[in-house]
């Protein structure tokens, strides 16, 4: 069976200001890194079959070996599905010589209306072997973490 890496959390937001923050060049940039870690967005195009580049930089690189570079991880994600205001669907390539980076993960954002709120579901498949889960779904917890503190303030 593949593995499954997921996160879930309730955003004290409606969903379409939720969405807004996942179809937004800079809102990624400042929610999307989770902690220990920035990121700068070089190429965007938020449209199904479009994309967008990230290179995510360590602040500490001495703890954290990038897959890109010492410091960095660099993914190409694709927008394979974008249905507003209810789910993203992300097609990311890490660049990397390492073989236990490759092949395309698929990173679902499912976005149901709860209460006042968001109920935000990640759901990541086909995740690199070289990807820790334990370590991924901690980055996946602290990028939600983030998204409801973007959200909930705007």
């Amino acid at each position: 069976m593949d593995r499954i890496d997921s996160g879930r959390r309730v955003i004290a937001a409606p969903p379409e200001t939720v969405y807004q923050a996942l179809l937004d060049r800079e809102s990624l940039e400042a929610w999307l890194p989770p902690e220990g870690m920035r990121g700068r967005i070089d190429r965007w195009d938020p449209r199904p079959g479009g994309g967008f580049r990230m290179v995510l930089t360590y602040l500490d690189a001495s703890a954290a070996p990038g897959k890109s570079s010492d410091a960095t991880d660099v993914v190409e994600v694709g927008f394979a599905d974008l249905v507003p205001a209810e789910r993203v669907v992300q097609l990311a390539v890490f660049e990397s010589e390492d073989p236990a980076f490759a092949g395309t993960m698929t990173m679902t954002w499912e976005l149901a209306a709860a209460g006042d709120g968001t109920e935000v579901t990640v759901t990541a498949t086909d995740v690199p072997s070289g990807i820790g889960q334990a370590d991924h779904e901690t980055g996946i917890a602290s990028s939600l973490a983030n998204l409801a503190s973007f959200a909930e303030t705007r």
